[in-house]
């Protein structure tokens, strides 16, 4: 995908996004800077409860909310928190190949039989429970969902920096993306 810019140095990092916590972000992950001593969150980070996410960076740097697909619609009051009362005024959303909540429908019967098996659900009510709820975190494709959600949280808090990445599982590196 010629959208995803890798980032392997310092100068690769998109020239607005320099000099901001979005670009030490990138920083701390992709290049290995050394991590500074924080007292308070520098941004909010959205991201996939995919365990295959692990992100460097130092402590006390980001209140992070993790969520299936990174998709904060149900989360939108914890954002609001942050900004509110953690003080952000920048949001980094990421998404990631092979999300889990793409294509949910595909996975119906494996997500049913897993609440049977695993929960000791019934049959009826696990099915319901994936009708009602799949089309919410349903987000089709990874880079076009997070420019979309991007999107409806810069016109939701237009005075707050709101970056879409992608975190490659293969390589384990953030990705910039090129917004169209």
């Amino acid at each position: 995908m010629d959208r995803l810019i890798k980032v392997q140095k310092k100068e690769d990092i998109f020239s607005d996004c320099q000099n901001t916590p979005v670009g030490l972000l990138l920083e701390y992950h992709n290049l290995n800077r050394e991590l500074d001593d924080y007292d308070t969150a520098q941004l909010l980070i959205g991201m996939c409860m995919d365990n295959r996410n692990q992100l460097r960076l130092p402590a006390n740097f980001a209140f992070i909310i993790r969520a299936g697909g990174g998709n904060l619609r149900y989360s939108e009051f914890k954002v609001s928190y942050a900004v509110a009362i953690g003080g952000i005024n920048t949001i980094v959303l990421i998404a990631h190949n092979d999300c889990g909540m793409v294509n949910l429908f595909s996975k119906k019967e494996q997500f049913i039989e897993g609440l049977v098996n695993n929960a000791g659900w019934n049959r009826d009510w696990a099915e319901e429970h994936f009708v009602n709820f799949s089309p919410m975190y349903e987000i089709g494709n990874e880079v076009d969902f997070v420019l979309s959600e991007s999107k409806r949280l810069r016109l939701r808090y237009p005075k707050i920096m709101v970056i879409p990445l992608f975190y490659n599982t293969q390589d384990h590196l953030l990705y910039q993306i090129r917004e169209e």
